[in-house]
């Protein structure tokens, strides 16, 4: 089974035709599950309140398998500091794969973020190739 995180950058880039948001809807459709931290939710419908655009957050959204952590994400957070900076959305979106696959292991890491993207090959996910 292709299981695969999907961070907010991807979601954006999609919904508003951005550089790589093509190619990240092509390798999207190769996934039997996509999944996502609320936190996607709340950036994603503020990026399109703020850009005035309601339309693409149902379809978009739709896609996403929730992540319910069902405890504090210490650990999580103490592993990404180990191995780089990241700024705290992009480390909550982290400690949510991580959660899900520790070590990485069978989730691909999908972000449009370098700095997001390299620390989650640091982790052991494999991530999106540069767009």
């Amino acid at each position: 089974m292709n299981l695969a995180y999907v961070d907010t950058s991807g979601l954006v880039a999609i919904a508003f035709d951005e550089p790589g948001g093509r190619r990240l809807a092509q390798r999207l459709r190769r996934y039997d599950r996509l999944f996502a931290s609320h936190l996607l939710e709340a950036e994603f419908r503020s990026t399109l309140l703020r850009e005035k655009v309601d339309d693409r957050a149902e379809a978009l959204l739709s896609w996403i398998t929730w992540v319910y952590p069902n405890r504090p994400l210490t650990q999580e957070f103490n592993q990404i500091s180990s191995v780089g900076y990241v700024k705290g959305a992009d480390m909550w979106h982290l400690a949510h794969a991580l959660f899900l696959a520790p070590g990485g292991a069978g989730l691909d890491f999908l972000t449009l973020d370098e700095r997001q993207r390299e620390v989650s090959i640091r982790l052991g996910f494999h991530a999106m190739e540069r767009p």
